[in-house]
């Protein structure tokens, strides 16, 4: 899989960003609230990524933070949601928006999204209710070209837990330190 991506911003026509990466154009769809706080065309910056293959399409989602990635992944397992819904829903709302009409059971708010019915919208609030508290317990991750980010990602795809990683990320003080070196420190501090 592809957890992340850091390049600089090559297109943006939403929801389709192309990043460059050394090179190479990298397709990425995001929810229109990544558009929102993106910077300028040519700006290097990092995206949280997440793969689905089907038979006819590998497509590549985009998301600022971790906690958007977790959401997404999240809403695909559900019946009925497939991919494309899921970028709708985080398009029209912020993760945390949408973990709040969750939690508060508002069908009216989750059926004003587009592609949401009711059917969808209670399915949703039924068996994303015990499953969200574990999303807002993710990280936030920064999405420009932040070291302590990818520190974090790097470690979550070795093995560690998020939160896990993060603890481990802030307790070596890592402002001013580049990626390998907060990765270094940071497993040198759990070795102990």
């Amino acid at each position: 899989m592809i957890g992340f991506l850091r390049g600089k911003i090559a297109l943006k026509a939403p929801p389709l960003i192309v990043l460059d990466v050394n090179g190479v154009g990298y397709e990425i769809e995001a929810p229109m609230t990544v558009f929102y706080n993106l910077p300028e065309v040519g700006a290097e910056i990092t995206f949280q990524t997440h793969l689905v293959i089907r038979e006819d399409a590998h497509s590549l989602f985009g998301f600022a933070t971790e906690t958007d990635k977790t959401m997404f992944k999240t809403l695909i397992k559900i019946s009925g949601v497939g991919a494309k819904l899921a970028l709708v829903i985080l398009s029209g709302q912020t993760a945390e928006q949408f973990q709040t009409c969750i939690q508060n059971n508002d069908i009216t708010a989750l059926v004003k999204l587009p592609g949401v019915g009711k059917k969808t919208a209670e399915r949703l609030v039924l068996e994303l209710g015990d499953k969200l508290p574990k999303i807002a317990d993710a990280p936030q991750v920064a999405s420009v070209g932040n070291a302590r980010a990818e520190a974090i990602s790097a470690l979550c795809s070795l093995g560690y837990k998020p939160l896990d990683a993060s603890r481990m990320v802030s307790a070596i003080q890592p402002e001013g330190k580049n990626c390998e070196t907060i990765i270094r420190l940071a497993l040198q501090s759990a070795a102990k």
